[in-house]
């Protein structure tokens, strides 16, 4: 299935998924964290991963369902798939808000930042103050630039209806709060949302008392912290279809 959910967010509430990969992990990164295992396919190659066809009879055939958002997650990363710009067209006959949560990589090209357009709320990745971390940390395709990367960042938050900052913080980042708060008051993003894998990991997550303390170094930000934010209760249209992207 490529629309799968909705899931329970503590960022996005009721998220209604649309996975534009849909396969083994494909993805430009292969983050230590990450809850899908490592990255079978590590590339920067945009092309269609699913037909346009199939999401279009997906998304036409969809039952009832109680959901707040839209949102472009899955097995890998979404800005990979070339059509992301028409799924983006072509999910607002739902009438809900979109989201896309993207490691931010391909952020340097006009087509990606064109489509992102399309996409009512943006929610980047960004794990490290510096190329040193970003490797240790997302282990990236060896192509791309952090530097590069922040630069992509700060275009598309100018252009974004609204554009959140997703940090996930673990051992290998903790100490480095304070200048990533300065990377994001550059970026001017509209919101940071503090992480920690509390879902299954390869990485232990940081204790509720850690993550308060790297919540100060974002004072005067619009902040949302993982420990004081709760999902809300869904029921998914295939519960395994939810597991194979979110496993428990």
């Amino acid at each position: 299935m490529i629309v799968y959910g909705p899931v329970a967010s503590w960022r996005l509430g009721r998220s209604l998924g649309i996975d534009l990969i849909n396969s083994a992990k494909t993805c430009s990164f292969d983050c230590i964290y990450c809850q899908l295992g490592r990255t079978v396919h590590l590339t920067i190659e945009r092309k269609k991963f699913v037909e346009d066809e199939d999401i279009m009879r997906e998304i036409d055939s969809l039952p009832p369902v109680k959901a707040d958002v839209v949102t472009f997650s899955g097995t890998g990363e979404p800005t990979l798939a070339k059509n992301l710009g028409m799924a983006a067209e072509y999910v607002k006959k739902l009438n809900l808000p979109t989201a896309i949560l993207t490691n931010s990589s391909l952020f340097w090209r006009e087509d990606v930042r064109e489509d992102l357009k399309k996409i009512d709320w943006i929610i980047a990745k960004l794990d490290a103050p510096d190329e040193k971390i970003f490797r240790k940390i997302n282990r990236p395709h060896e192509s791309i630039d952090f530097d590069e990367m922040i630069e992509g960042m700060k275009k598309v938050a100018r252009n974004a209806k609204k554009f959140s900052l997703q940090m996930m913080f673990v051992k290998e980042n903790a100490l480095y709060a304070s200048e990533m708060a300065e990377i994001a008051k550059e970026i001017k993003a509209h919101e940071i949302q503090l992480n920690t894998p509390l879902r299954k990991s390869p990485v232990k997550p940081l204790s509720k008392k850690d993550m308060e303390k790297i919540a100060e170094y974002f004072e005067g930000m619009n902040v949302k912290e993982v420990y004081s934010s709760s999902p809300p209760e869904v029921k998914p249209i295939d519960y395994m279809e939810v597991l194979r992207r979110r496993p428990e």
